[in-house]
């Protein structure tokens, strides 16, 4: 049983080479005043809205009533929707709104990704002439300035951009506050000093942004695992491109409210996650090691890796110890040190975690739209929330899994929200 402690010691080792540049992230973060580049003779793009959809009747007027009222020039913006294996009346709502609609039936390519591609290969062949796409889901609401901001950054050059996520039910529960708090945390403390030390951002799902040419490039969307928008980004930087983020774009996303939903919705992530790292580790190694060291490729390869197997490795060996220390009289101090060790564990592992969960909380305490008692309590439960990744991962290994649509259920406008 010797053997124990240096395979624990060379864990905590891994765990620090890989993931203590995120620590680097926040405290930078907190401590730097450097501004973002911008362009001062900013051209004015004309942007086409893509919003694929499937049974959005209750919610997507609003997202399209919120970009009808954006500030950016309405002549150049254009609403595409993609009404995908729809069964109720959301292409009707959206074209009575001004919307362009696309209706798309297929039952065996199904998923975000084939509606996105779908349309994508049609604009192609019609030689659409928006400069860029910016992409969001049916239950999305944004800021009147959204657009504006992003077409700041947009003329930078990026081969996409991402915006600040935020939620718009954050303070339901436990459920859609672990994911709020995740996507603020990811906005603020991976993206936003990415982009400062400019390496490149990783879109997440919605509220993204892709340059005409990052289209044309890849003749469509070809993305189709389980977790296309990671997909997407590690493709980009596998290439050499560059990812940017958008601090003062913000949009407005509905999380899962149960844990039966969150529990599929991340075994799909978890599942994806495996899916992108056995098509581009090898690349994404190669970066890293080649002679010119891609920082990127080491960032995007530590999103995508497995830190489950880590901490599961970590569990059974304290549980090791505290079985052969319980059958060994003669080894009852590796039963104590089994004991303390799993306790130490859980402890540290909940306190990094309600860290970057309190960190988070105060820092954008003034865009978490809920009580001041609901943003204190669920900074603890937190930690419980990323948790229960643990069986989700493990699940993933060995499950089947499906892309399937998540309900939403939150009908408000843009105006209404914000007056809560």
């Amino acid at each position: 049983m010797e053997i124990i402690q240096p395979i624990e010691k060379s864990i905590a080792f891994i765990f620090a080479i890989c993931y203590l540049y995120q620590f680097f992230y926040t405290f930078y973060m907190l401590f730097s005043n450097e501004k973002l580049r911008t362009v001062e003779n900013f051209k004015m793009n004309k942007f086409g809205i893509i919003i694929a959809a499937r049974n959005e009747q209750n919610v997507i007027g609003h997202l399209i009533d919120s970009l009808h009222n954006q500030t950016y020039p309405k002549e150049l913006l254009k609403i595409f929707i993609i009404a995908d294996n729809c069964t109720d009346n959301t292409a009707q709502v959206c074209a009575e709104k001004g919307a362009i609609v696309y209706e798309r039936f297929n039952d065996k390519l199904v998923g975000k990704g084939y509606a996105l591609d779908y349309l994508f290969k049609d604009l192609i062949e019609k030689n659409d002439d928006c400069d860029g796409y910016i992409i969001f889901d049916a239950d999305n609401l944004v800021e009147k300035n959204y657009i504006v901001e992003m077409n700041k950054t947009f003329n930078l050059g990026y081969k996409a951009i991402t915006s600040y996520r935020n939620s718009k039910n954050y303070g339901t529960n436990w459920v859609s506050a672990g994911y709020s708090l995740w996507f603020l945390r990811e906005s603020k403390y991976l993206n936003n000093a990415r982009m400062r030390l400019n390496t490149s951002c990783a879109i997440s799902g919605t509220g993204f942004c892709l340059n005409k040419q990052t289209v044309l490039d890849n003749e469509g969307w070809p993305f189709h695992l389980l977790t296309e928008d990671i997909e997407f980004s590690i493709d980009t930087v596998v290439k050499g491109g560059k990812i940017g983020y958008c601090a003062d774009a913000c949009v407005f996303d509905e999380q899962p409210i149960t844990f039966a939903q969150s529990w599929k919705q991340r075994l799909r992530w978890s599942k994806g996650f495996y899916q992108v790292l056995g098509k581009y580790g090898t690349s994404l190694v190669k970066n890293i090691f080649s002679r010119h060291f891609s920082f990127s490729s080491f960032d995007m390869l530590m999103t995508i890796f497995p830190a489950i197997f880590l901490t599961v490795l970590s569990i059974l060996l304290n549980f090791t110890k505290i079985i052969y220390g319980a059958i060994n009289k003669d080894e009852s101090t590796m039963f104590v040190d089994g004991i303390t060790s799993l306790g130490q564990f859980i402890a540290l592992g909940y306190l990094l975690l309600f860290f970057v969960g309190f960190i988070t909380t105060i820092t954008e305490w003034r865009e978490i739209n809920t009580s001041t008692f609901k943003k204190l309590i669920y900074m603890f439960t937190f930690p419980f929330f990323i948790l229960t990744y643990i069986p989700i991962s493990i699940t993933a290994i060995f499950k089947k899994v499906e892309w399937v649509p998540i309900e939403h259920t939150i009908v408000t406008t843009i105006d209404q929200f914000q007056e809560k």
